[in-house]
């Protein structure tokens, strides 16, 4: 099903400012956000949570692989190259964004139980078992660790979710780092 994407000349007038800010920012509005338009209120809690999510005690690093990681568990086309992209900006190691683009083990123990909780969250609906979060502990985090990937599945169930409606086309900025999950590779389309 193909939503709206909207302009600033289609989008409701509560969006507009919005999507100057994603056109500043990005240098082009991407496609998911000409949808999120659509509604002001989808738009704002969106930008609101991810402005939110960057004030996190984890690093820039550990934010994009916890992000990468629901994007995965998530089946997620269109987020998972568009963080490629920016994981890329913010200087991610190629190793770790392929491995993440893979669904596969980080070589850093500490990113790895990092990836898998947040793929367990994710997968289980935040039914993690209690060995799941002391692992993390053990790994290094805290409990700031466990609530703000929760804050980070909630950012991405939005973007996630409307991708998967919507049928989000890449932006030709996310071309680049397209991705289809590995257990769809080979199918016919």
């Amino acid at each position: 099903m193909q939503l709206t994407i909207h302009t600033a000349q289609t989008a409701p007038d509560a969006s507009r400012e919005m999507l100057e800010k994603s056109q500043a920012r990005y240098k082009f509005i991407p496609n998911l956000h000409g949808i999120m338009a659509g509604s002001p209120v989808m738009y704002e809690a969106y930008q609101a949570i991810g402005q939110i999510y960057g004030k996190s005690s984890m690093s820039v690093l550990e934010r994009q692989v916890v992000l990468q990681s629901i994007n995965y568990e998530n089946e997620c086309h269109y987020c998972l190259a568009a963080h490629s992209m920016i994981a890329t900006a913010e200087r991610m190691p190629a190793p770790i964004l392929e491995a993440l683009r893979e669904g596969q083990p980080l070589t850093d123990a500490k990113l790895e139980t990092l990836r898998v909780f947040a793929a367990k969250m994710t997968r289980e609906r935040g039914w993690v078992q209690p060995e799941d979060v002391q692992a993390l502990y053990d790994a290094g985090y805290t409990e700031a660790t466990v609530l703000e990937v929760i804050v980070a599945v909630a950012y991405k169930v939005m973007s996630n979710y409307i991708n998967h409606i919507a049928e989000t086309a890449l932006d030709p900025a996310f071309k680049p780092f397209e991705w289809t999950h590995p257990r769809l590779r080979g199918q016919a389309a």
